[in-house]
Parts: structure tokens; C-alpha cells; sequence
């Protein structure tokens, strides 16, 4: 975890993996972990709002608004965004956030899909209100080590009081690989999210 500690990998650095192609992390299947945990998310419910952070061009996006469920994802690539719409022949709106100085946010002609394109640490509940249920299928691990504080504080901050977290994470020797995805032991998401 040492090893991890003190790396950052930059914005320019994410928006260069989606411009040459190097997006491992990026999955043309449904998260089994998603199918399998469906329910705990949803928890019977119907109509909820989900939230993707970091969320790429995650076909589960159009999955689970197909379900009737609204999605709104933000990601710092628009390249991986317009990927999303064209992949899924979603005709689409752009618009400027005048709350965020250069972002966009990009929906669906049905209005069931809205996704930001900015930093997330440029989101706010007054911009994007409260979830219902969060799917972070890879942000967190993702996020700097040394962002994650901010990260838990704010995703805590964009959930409502019965909102359900799904959260995945990868279990490695961190010694044995710089990351990302870095590894998040257990006992530090207890203490991010209580």
C-alpha cells in the first residue's frame, strides 16, 4: 500500500487511455456483480435515480434505464461519452452546466440518461440532486489514493437516506502493481463510508 500511497494519475493521463484506446477497465458485458446483486440495489424498488461515478461508456447505463430507472453518470472523458450514445444509437442533447465552467452534460432524447462531462469533484447535490442507488463498478479504485476522503465525502453527500451502494473492488498485493485500480483494503471503505 506504501507503493500506492503517493501515485496520482492525472486527468491528461485518463483522457489519453480513451484517446489511444487503452481502456482495459471499460467491460462490453453486464457486471455479473450487478446482475447478481440487481435486487440489494434496487431493493423493490421501481423508478430510482443511479448513479455511475466515473462511469466511462458502462453499457449497465442503458440496462438499467431500459429498466425504467433514470441514470446519471459523469465522466471526464467526452470521447468516452459520445462512445456511450453512438455504441447504443441513443439520439442525445449537449448542453452547457453553467454551475461548471467547461462542462457538459450530455442526454438522451428520452431524458432517462444524463451524463456529465467534468471532474467529479465538480459535482454537486444543487447540480445533480440526490440518488437513489449508486453503481461503482470502478471509481473508487480509480480515485487517487490521496482523493479518497474527498471522494466518500461526497458520494455520502449525493445519496439519499435509503439509497443503496453497490461498490466493487479488486484484491491484489498492491507491492506487486502501482495501480490503478488500486487496491482499497476492507478496513479503510469501513471507515470512508461508516
Amino acid at each position: 500500500v506504501g507503493s500506492q500511497k503517493e501515485r496520482v494519475v492525472t486527468e491528461e493521463e485518463w483522457l489519453q487511455k480513451w484517446e489511444t484506446g487503452n481502456i482495459g477497465f471499460h467491460k462490453e458485458e453486464r457486471h455479473p456483480l450487478l446482475q447478481k446483486y440487481l435486487d440489494v440495489l434496487l431493493n423493490g424498488r421501481s423508478g430510482l435515480r443511479i448513479f455511475f461515478p466515473l462511469c466511462g461508456k458502462a453499457v449497465e447505463m442503458k440496462w438499467l434505464a431500459d429498466m425504467g430507472h433514470s441514470v446519471v453518470g459523469v465522466e471526464v472523458s467526452e470521447q468516452a461519452v459520445k462512445e456511450f450514445f453512438s455504441e447504443h444509437s441513443l439520439p442525445y442533447c449537449e448542453e452547457p452546466v453553467p454551475e461548471i465552467s467547461g462542462a457538459k452534460m450530455f442526454q438522451s432524447t428520452s431524458g432517462n440518461i444524463s451524463l456529465y462531462c467534468c471532474s467529479i469533484y465538480d459535482l454537486s447535490s444543487s447540480i445533480v440532486g440526490k440518488f437513489d442507488g449508486v453503481w461503482d463498478r470502478g471509481a473508487l479504485v480509480a480515485v487517487n489514493p490521496c482523493d479518497r476522503q474527498r471522494y466518500a465525502s461526497l458520494m455520502i453527500n449525493l445519496v439519499e437516506k435509503n439509497s443503496s451502494y453497490l461498490l466493487v473492488t479488486v484484491s491484489y498485493d498492491p507491492n506487486k502493481h502501482k495501480g490503478p485500480p488500486f487496491y482499497v483494503p476492507e478496513s479503510e471503505i469501513k471507515s470512508l463510508f461508516g
